[in-house]
């Protein structure tokens, strides 16, 4: 049987042949996936300038939506009685909630020994005091008393006060709340604000004035407070207290007391003792204030900018 042999001439031909055919392949697949590559750098580029171009087109965030989002600038808050004189919170503090409440700041609290003279007696026309809700003078004889000359006499009544056992603090700012104190979120405090100043939008200044102390306690019953309760105001306070209900239902919060006793808390101490000073020592507390040299205190408050305090911000509402 005859076997034919390549001869070594016809491998070497075959090898090259062969050789070549697998250098068009490289070459072909080289050349492929170049152009996928510059296929995939197109529509990226392409895809960049569209981002490019919407980015443009799009309009900017307000700065209002944006700040409802950012939380940086509230306060670090701890929930150590100690660090604050004893207080216990309504509730617990968590980050993204915000204590709020509305209220009359006494930034500038007038403090009247009122009187008339007959007889050498000094008695106080209590009929004429309504028509301090539209007037910003008195009709009748009265004296300025200097805000210190008051604090003078907030200091005897804490030493009354101890004198029976009680530890008298005081309140840090002189204030009178018109809501609850209620828990709001970060992102609601902007919409909160602007439903309370729409709702505000027609209210008019007045005049409150205080004369008889009376002492409070929180709804917690964790703390104590002695004021001055509002004999003449009320009725305007009401009007603003329906305004700012409507704002807390609005937002599902808790509304005002149904019959609210108006007041400005001047001191406070810790634990509920309300019963224990009503009749231990209120009585002697209020002869201090009516039996003052120059006639008995009279407490006046211009009722003509409302605030929302929120955490650590504070909104201004004039009233018209």
């Amino acid at each position: 049987m005859l076997v034919s042999y390549s001869s070594s001439s016809e491998e070497e031909t075959e090898h090259l042949r062969l050789g070549g055919n697998v250098t068009k392949r490289k070459q072909s697949w080289h050349k492929d996936d170049n152009s996928l590559r510059k296929k995939h750098k197109s529509e990226e580029h392409t895809l960049n300038a569209r981002e490019q171009d919407d980015s443009k087109s799009r309009l900017p965030v307000p700065g209002s939506v944006l700040d409802m989002f950012t939380e940086e600038d509230e306060d670090p808050l701890t929930d150590d009685s100690m660090q604050h004189g004893g207080r216990i919170r309504s509730f617990k503090h968590e980050r993204g909630n915000w204590a709020t409440y509305v209220y009359f700041p006494c930034k500038r609290l007038i403090f009247r020994a009122a009187y008339i003279h007959t007889h050498n007696v000094f008695v106080l026309k209590d009929c004429l005091l309504s028509v301090l809700t539209s007037c910003h003078f008195f009709l009748f004889p009265s004296l300025d008393i200097p805000e210190e000359g008051f604090l003078e006499l907030l200091d005897e009544m804490t030493e009354v006060a101890a004198s029976h056992s009680f530890s008298l603090t005081h309140t840090d700012e002189f204030h009178l709340s018109l809501s609850k104190t209620v828990v709001l979120r970060h992102h609601w405090i902007q919409p909160f604000i602007q439903s309370l100043r729409t709702g505000l939008t027609h209210s008019r200044r007045f005049i409150c004035l205080a004369e008889k102390l009376k002492v409070y306690s929180n709804d917690e019953r964790t703390r104590m407070f002695l004021a001055m309760e509002v004999s003449t105001g009320q009725a305007q306070l009401l009007e603003l207290v329906k305004a700012v209900d409507s704002t807390m239902e609005e937002f599902n919060l808790d509304t005002f007391y149904k019959n609210p006793s108006f007041h400005i808390s001047l001191a406070w101490c810790v634990g509920d003792c309300t019963e224990h000073i009503r009749k231990k020592c209120l009585q002697e507390l209020q002869g201090l204030v009516d039996s003052h040299e120059d006639g008995p205190f009279l407490l006046r408050l211009d009722c003509q900018e409302l605030r929302c305090k929120a955490g650590n911000k504070t909104f201004s509402i004039p009233l018209h």
